[in-house]
């Protein structure tokens, strides 16, 4: 038996109809991704409903009119991403208590004064009493940094906390988060499609840290980072430099390409310009690999033992005194590696 041998051109016009679909399907799922998240109801229905249908349409025209096709789907590209650029991020709406306020500063030779540092008493994972100060730390007085995961279901991602450490005993720890509104809760799709605002936040051990370690029992992990002294204060003004940034412009979260690590990524750029991009960077639980990696940490600990040691969601809570900072780096040891079943390789 034989088969019609089929010509360049056949070939070309079946590859060109694929790719057509192909990008058609995929930009009506976008546009409904975009517009679920946006518009609601009758809003929403009507709205994808006339995309839809100019989509089906120039689908049909494609096969009788390749250019005009390509062109109709411009169109809809174009109307669409009007909307959509449209869309722009706010400094005055109603947000949740605990994003209200984003860290500013104040930066006088080596003296920075933080407005806005949280420092809430937390009753429980969702009440706290607010409380909003401001903090001045001596430059010449900073002397640590340590990174802290903090994974609440996914051991693969993570979200990650910076905190410096000044000799005065003044701990600072910095977050990049979503900004929610009162009303909302955040989800995955929302942070796609420009739902929520970027939010740095200043905040005290005893806020930011205990109310995952304590309160919504997360596997929060402690790593000292291995700086020097230029690179610690290099990386501490970074951040002070977002959150200026972000108090005169703000900026949308994006799960994939502006969250807690791809923004920290950028930062530890001033520290490291030749640091390279990795996918541990988006699949953010093992970090402390590409970190032990690039040889950040202090000592030759493999890292198994390192992610299994810097566990310190147990310290905290077991702890009821005043200086919580302390007792988290405690170095007590932990149960043993064969008996914690959640301390595998973040």
């Amino acid at each position: 038996m034989t088969f019609p041998s089929l010509s360049v051109a056949s070939v070309g016009r079946f590859s060109g109809h694929a790719l057509f679909v192909c990008i058609a399907l995929a930009g009506v799922a976008w546009i409904w991704g975009a517009m679920s998240v946006h518009l609601s109801g009758t809003v929403f229905l009507t709205a994808f409903t006339i995309t839809a249908m100019a989509a089906i349409i120039v689908f049909g025209i494609r096969f009788y009119k390749r250019r005009l096709g390509w062109a109709g789907l411009t169109a809809i590209a174009v109307v669409v991403g009007v909307w959509y650029q449209g869309i722009a991020p706010a400094q005055d709406r109603e947000w949740a208590s605990d994003v209200a306020h984003g860290v500013d500063a104040e930066v006088d030779g080596d003296l920075v004064t933080l407005a806005n540092v949280r420092n809430f008493t937390c009753h429980d994972s969702t009440s706290a009493d607010p409380s909003w100060e401001a903090r001045t730390v001596d430059l010449t007085e900073l002397t640590s940094m340590d990174m802290l995961t903090s994974v609440w279901d996914n051991p693969d991602i993570a979200h990650l906390l910076v905190s410096f450490g000044f000799s005065d005993g003044q701990r600072v720890v910095f977050s990049v988060e979503t900004r929610k509104e009162a009303h909302e809760s955040f989800n995955v799709k929302g942070g796609f499609f420009r739902q929520f605002e970027l939010i740095l936040v200043a905040a005290t051990e005893e806020d930011i840290i205990k109310l995952r370690t304590n309160h919504r029992q997360e596997d929060v992990r402690l790593y000292p980072v291995k700086l020097n002294a230029e690179q610690r204060r290099d990386l501490f003004m970074s951040y002070i430099g977002l959150g200026q940034e972000l108090q005169a412009q703000p900026k949308f979260y994006n799960t994939l390409t502006k969250n807690c690590t791809t923004t920290v990524y950028g930062l530890a750029q001033v520290v490291k310009p030749d640091i390279g991009l990795d996918w541990r960077l988006v699949m953010s639980g093992h970090l402390p690999s590409y970190i032990d990696s690039l040889g950040g940490f202090d000592g030759a600990v493999p890292i198994e033992k390192r992610v299994h040691l810097a566990q310190i969601t147990q310290k905290a809570s077991s702890y009821t005194g005043a200086n919580f900072s302390a007792a988290i780096r405690r170095s007590d040891p932990l149960p043993s590696l064969s008996m914690a079943a959640s301390d595998s390789l973040n």
